[in-house]
């Protein structure tokens, strides 16, 4: 009678992780496939809007193209075009900078 229910226990454990095993390595395909590589990508574009230099050519979100002018804590200006025109724009919303610069 002992045995008949140690072995239900085990079948019941057994069954009840092969109901949660699928799930638990979706949510690790999950993580290494999109959550981490985002993580990695959103390091490298804080460390890229924190290492702008003046005179760098950068591109905003938007599209717009220019050179940095002025830094601030958390804003950039950048002159665009060829009547120098400046804009004043949020450091999150630099999408990339174009300067290649020598990390020596």
């Amino acid at each position: 009678m002992n045995l008949t229910v140690l072995a239900e226990q085990q079948a019941s454990t057994a069954s009840l992780l092969m109901t949660f095993l699928p799930l638990v390595l979706i949510l690790v395909v999950f993580y290494f496939l999109i959550i981490r590589p985002q993580r990695k990508q959103e390091k490298q574009d804080a460390q890229m809007r924190e290492n702008l230099e003046i005179g760098d050519e950068v591109v905003t979100n938007g599209g717009i193209v220019g050179i940095v002018f002025q830094i601030k804590e958390d804003t950039v200006v950048i002159e665009t075009g060829g009547d120098r025109s400046k804009i004043r724009v949020k450091k999150w919303a630099i999408a990339k900078n174009e300067t290649i610069h020598d990390d020596q």
